[in-house]
């Protein structure tokens, strides 16, 4: 198959040409996560012809994903295929002549820096906090860029992270929110167009690096709305210099180190997980269960929000410190997905 003829609207652009394809087939990508951001940060770079893109994920398809997830579909659901394994299965059919490696793995402090390793750019296709600062840490560690990406409801944002040179998501956000203090999009809800916008801007971004503009990237964080038709665009060329960050200016590492994460417990005979945030908080519950009514059945009282989330077994009791009991579950890395898809980080 001719790769010329293939990728031939791409070389004629400028900012490719050539010696940019010719660099992207050299190139070697991590994505993380590999839900609707990144359905479509991996099609589009399938596409483009980047020579190896490794893709992480801990989930399997269900069929509420088939509105935005782009690369799914009910056979998938179906079949019970693990996200990144149904990924690669479309993928391969898509561009045969790039190496897709699939991983059915929750990337934490403890496998990331192997999964990072030998790779040139790391995308964010996850829906939590607690892993994008993970992956900051780790960009930060070994000098590989990243670009934060995030959607809720109608609006996405983008940020691209080059080590040394722009600000990092700590620079931006020295903590992730508190739990329950941010939406969700099992709570918000989340429109497909927002997730094709955000994402497509992501990976335009990512080619933009890949094919040797790294020096070109703005230092903006971006921010659309699809239902409002906004567009912003923050400048954030001065924030590494203006604040003390303590991962770019100190080598903090505290996701990394394994300092700073989400703990769980198995509670024995009961089929929950116990998830305890990595800093005590102080929700307000009334605003929890509001926000929680589109999940499922609510019911709450002066110390707990508890969630029976519709069409499912499970079952989330939320405390005031931010602790939440999974029930229905007695897989960490399961409880740690719904903790984050219905409280946040």
């Amino acid at each position: 198959m001719n790769s010329d003829s293939r990728y031939q609207k791409q070389i004629l652009f400028d900012g490719v040409g050539q010696a940019g394809q010719q660099a992207l087939a050299e190139r070697r990508v991590l994505l993380v996560g590999c839900g609707a951001l990144g359905c479509v940060l991996a099609d589009a770079l399938t596409r483009a012809g980047v020579g190896f893109l490794r893709i992480v994920d801990r989930d399997f398809v269900e069929l509420s994903n088939l509105q935005r997830q782009t690369l799914f579909t009910e056979d998938d659901v179906t079949a019970h295929l693990p996200k990144a394994i149904a990924a690669v299965n479309r993928l391969q059919r898509i561009n045969s002549s790039i190496e897709i490696e699939p991983i059915v793995a929750d990337a934490d402090f403890n496998n990331v820096r192997g999964f990072a390793e030998g790779v040139d750019l790391i995308m964010d296709g996850t829906d939590n906090f607690e892993i994008r600062y993970l992956i900051n840490d780790v960009s930060l560690e070994t000098g590989i860029p990243w670009i934060f990406t995030g959607c809720t409801g109608s609006h996405g944002q983008m940020m691209p992270v080059i080590p040394g040179r722009t600000a990092c998501l700590r620079c931006l956000m020295q903590n992730p929110p508190p739990p329950g203090s941010t939406e969700t999009c099992d709570t918000a809800g989340v429109l497909g167009p927002a997730i094709g916008v955000i994402a497509s801007l992501q990976a335009a971004m990512a080619l933009k690096i890949l094919t040797g503009h790294k020096d070109a990237v703005p230092q903006q964080l971006t921010i659309v709305d699809v239902w409002n038709l906004s567009f912003r665009q923050m400048d954030v060329s001065k924030l590494r210099e203006s604040t003390e960050c303590p991962a770019c200016k100190k080598g903090e590492r505290l996701w990394l180190d394994g300092a700073q994460s989400a703990g769980s417990t198995i509670l024995c005979g009961r089929n929950a997980v116990q998830i305890s945030p990595p800093e005590k908080t102080r929700l307000s519950l009334p605003e929890l269960a509001k926000r929680l009514e589109s999940a499922g059945v609510v019911t709450s009282n002066p110390f707990l929000v508890r969630v029976a989330v519709a069409e499912s077994d499970l079952e989330v009791t939320v405390f005031p410190d931010g602790r939440a009991i999974v029930k229905g579950t007695e897989d960490p890395a399961a409880a740690r997905a719904i903790y984050s898809r219905y409280v946040g980080t």
